[in-house]
């Protein structure tokens, strides 16, 4: 179903309008400016995707604050130094970032955010009345230095075609004598620059039975273990998650690791077969993810007045209607009480065409757990890059 120009400029348009009426919330902590500024928005975790529609529609109504909006993407493990280094020489030309848990870690790892909920709370939403329950536990993660724009379950799930793999692995176990008798045809990208991959060895210490699944360090044994003994079979990590669904969409691999989103996306998109499946692990957890909006620290603060007010608009269920996008981040809302119904028809009907109805019971019947926190994320990202990457 394509969304015909009407619809969309309704769709837009309510957004728009919605966020010319809402307060300013930010004026009350801090000035805004006499004139408007522009904006530099990094994306360093594909959220542009979701919510590039509502930035713009709070642009157009707002043009008294925002002149224009600038979006470039980087590479997440790229950002945090070169926001340092900025930072150091006193000029500091990123705005805001959007960011995964894994450059808002290493952000927070180098003290480069704004706290956002210890100086400027009374210009945000009550976020903890407004938030699903996954995203308030998500939120909790930042300690204040950014806000959870996107919400998803994730995973850690497996993806295959049918016609490749009759019978998938339903067991680790299963999976790594799949993985030997099929060298080089199983494949995850590099942890600290993907989704999937991320939450894919995190998920393992729950499935494992390790230690401490919150101790990468010292409650990983098994995972470790389990980890350089896949390793054998995998023929290198891709630095990113969109090579390997280039790879498996072409039937270089076999089987991946993968998200709903990581899912439903790229067959949406094509890159993937459409009949591509997923499978899940016996004993696995959702490791739930998010997405965050920050504020890096040395800009003006009739700046940061601006940015204040555009979070609060992304948080409206208008703008965050847009983050269903076309199952990027599957569901996608952060906020409560945002149905499908919302979105934009090409969203509506997109995830129709290839959503999953089993997502539906699986997320309700399979215990959330939250990802490492900041500091131990990082160490997982260091260990993994110098015991598992590098055996190349």
């Amino acid at each position: 179903m394509k969304m015909t120009e009407q619809s969309r400029r309704q769709f837009l348009g309510g957004a728009a309008g919605l966020a010319a009426m809402a307060p300013s919330l930010a004026q009350a902590q801090l000035a805004l400016p006499k004139a408007p500024v522009n904006l530099n928005i990094v994306d360093v975790a594909g959220n542009l995707a979701l919510t590039q529609k509502a930035f713009e529609a709070y642009r157009r109504a707002k043009p008294g604050l925002v002149s224009r909006m600038t979006f470039t993407k980087a590479p997440a493990p790229e950002l945090p130094g070169k926001i340092k280094a900025q930072q150091e020489a006193g000029r500091i030309d990123i705005d805001l970032v959007l960011t995964g848990t894994d450059a808002l870690a290493a952000g927070m790892e180098q003290n480069l955010w704004v706290d956002l909920l210890t100086a400027h709370k009374a210009a945000l939403p009550n976020l903890d009345a407004i938030y699903e329950k996954g995203a308030a536990m998500m939120q909790g993660l930042a300690r204040g230095q950014g806000v959870v724009v996107a919400y998803y379950p994730s995973g850690p799930l497996l993806e295959y075609l049918p016609n490749q793999v009759p019978t998938p692995p339903g067991s680790l176990e299963e999976l790594l004598a799949w993985a030997k008798a099929h060298p080089n045809k199983f494949m995850y990208a590099r942890p600290a620059n993907s989704g999937p991959g991320r939450t894919f060895i995190m998920g393992l210490p729950y499935i494992l039975g390790d230690s401490n699944p919150k101790d990468p360090m010292k409650g990983w044994d098994k995972t470790w273990a389990y980890l350089k003994e896949l390793g054998r079979y995998i023929e290198y990590y891709p630095t990113g998650t969109s090579a390997v669904m280039k790879e498996f969409g072409d039937g270089t691999r076999h089987i991946i690791a993968t998200t709903t989103g990581w899912d439903i996306n790229p067959r949406v998109l094509g890159v993937v077969p459409k009949e591509a499946r997923i499978a899940t692990l016996k004993d696995f957890r959702w490791v739930i993810d998010g997405q965050y909006m920050a504020i890096p620290k040395g800009l003006p603060n009739d700046k940061i007045a601006v940015l204040l007010d555009l979070m609060s608009f992304m948080l409206t269920k208008p703008a965050q209607a847009f983050t269903y996008d076309e199952g990027y981040l599957y569901p996608g809302p952060a906020v409560k009480d945002v149905p499908l119904s919302m979105a934009p028809p090409e969203s509506q009907a997109a995830i129709a065409e290839f959503g999953r109805p089993e997502y539906a019971k699986l997320i309700a019947d399979t215990p959330f757990e939250l990802p490492l926190e900041p500091n131990q994320m990082v160490m997982a990202f260091r260990r993994w890059d110098e015991e598992i990457g590098r055996k190349a």
